[in-house]
């Protein structure tokens, strides 16, 4: 028996639900796609608000290392796994402490998925909020005059995502609107904001706040492979935000995004990476990071400098992530910068490690509490993908 077609002659509430997201997508890409070479990112961006968190727990190398030892891990793992881990911990790798969603150093050895989303779950939501709260708080705004929130993070998951959380417990209006962002690593804080530069110029928004978040103690991973090991050494907890909006704020210094970049080489996926082990996250940390780094970050320099007619010795402050010692020594060479033009990602790395997307929101935050001399500043973040971002600020 033929069966007649069936005709919809009514929109259902879903359906009308999906048109108003696609409508507000579509405002979204299009804004976007006019932020053309050439020109500024094509609106009025500034960062009004600044805010981070941490854990309250401090460790230092040595008793990550007087952990270790201990632990049942130090017998599980081979003797080269070992010694990579002492070589790590007992250099000079350019950090000296890290801050860990964590009671006692024992409990990162309990390495099982359930007890790695608990931690998560746990912290996340806790460390987005209280950076939100602290950017609010420096943009002198409050929480109903806040259009949109963007969440990152790579270190864990959740669904309803962190923005519903953030909405929760910052006590956002519900009709705020919100977005989840996953899978972009360490360089995740410059898409953020990039999509929240979007926000605002598709007239949907006045202010947005952007949040990333990372727990990489939720997301420990122990093996021989000495990348593995090196990124066990490495990572620190951590949430960074900052307060977007379309006029500056009267009352504290202007920083004004003028123009950004980005470069993603798939080619390189494979060089950093987060794959999936027995129901965990391992990270995948190879040689070719630093180098990668430094190559990427010099041509989204370069492609902005070029437009904006700009040489770098007129950049008088440098907002780098900083993956590790070793990157910043080859950020350093490949960029021509001197040790003391990086100064404020070296301080953060030896105070609280790398922090993956949440650590530029630091770095920003130290360089005006240093009180920076204005003119241009370059923030730049890279990671996952492998992927760099670049956006030229214009501090007064």
């Amino acid at each position: 028996m033929k069966k007649t077609p069936v005709a919809y002659s009514k929109r259902t509430e879903g359906d009308m639900t999906f048109c108003a997201i696609y409508r507000v997508a579509l405002q979204v890409a299009l804004q976007l796609d006019s932020c053309v070479p050439g020109k500024s990112d094509g609106l009025h961006m500034f960062v009004n608000g600044i805010g981070t968190a941490t854990p309250t727990a401090r460790y230092t190398k040595a008793q990550c290392w007087d952990a270790f030892r201990s632990s049942e891990w130090f017998a599980r793992l081979d003797g080269r796994a070992r010694a990579v881990v002492k070589t790590v911990l007992q250099r000079d790798n350019g950090i000296e402490t890290r801050r860990l969603a964590l009671s006692s150093l024992a409990e990162v050895f309990q390495i099982d998925p359930d007890t790695l989303h608990r931690r998560f779950l746990a912290s996340a939501p806790e460390l987005a909020a209280q950076a939100g709260i602290c950017a609010l708080s420096d943009a002198q705004l409050s929480a109903s005059n806040i259009d949109a929130v963007i969440v990152s993070t790579c270190t864990g998951y959740l669904c309803p995502g962190l923005s519903g959380y953030l909405i929760e417990k910052l006590r956002l209006k519900s009709s705020v609107q919100a977005f989840d962002l996953v899978g972009q690593g360490c360089a995740a804080a410059l898409p953020n904001m990039r999509l929240g530069s979007a926000l605002l110029g598709s007239a949907q928004c006045q202010n947005v706040l952007s949040v990333c978040v990372e727990v990489s103690s939720a997301a420990m991973y122990l093996d021989n492979d000495p990348g593995v090991l090196v990124s066990a050494c490495l990572f620190g907890d951590g949430a960074g935000a900052a307060v977007l909006s379309q006029t500056e704020h009267p009352h504290r210094r202007r920083i004004a995004w003028k123009d950004s970049e980005s470069l993603i080489d798939p080619a390189q996926r494979n060089a950093l990476m987060f794959e999936q082990r027995q129901g965990m996250l391992r990270n995948i940390l190879t040689r070719a990071v630093p180098t990668l780094a430094a190559e990427d970050a010099h041509r989204v320099l370069d492609a902005v400098l070029r437009r904006a007619g700009i040489p770098s010795s007129q950049i008088s402050a440098w907002i780098m992530h900083a993956g590790g010692r070793d990157v910043l020594l080859a950020l350093e060479k490949r960029l021509g910068l001197q040790a003391r033009d990086l100064r404020y990602s070296a301080a953060m790395l030896r105070e609280y490690g790398n922090l993956s997307s949440a650590f530029v929101y630091f770095v920003l935050q130290a360089a005006l509490a240093d009180r920076a001399p204005g003119g241009w500043w370059w923030l730049s973040s890279f990671g996952a993908g492998f992927s760099c971002h670049g956006a030229l600020l214009e501090v007064a």
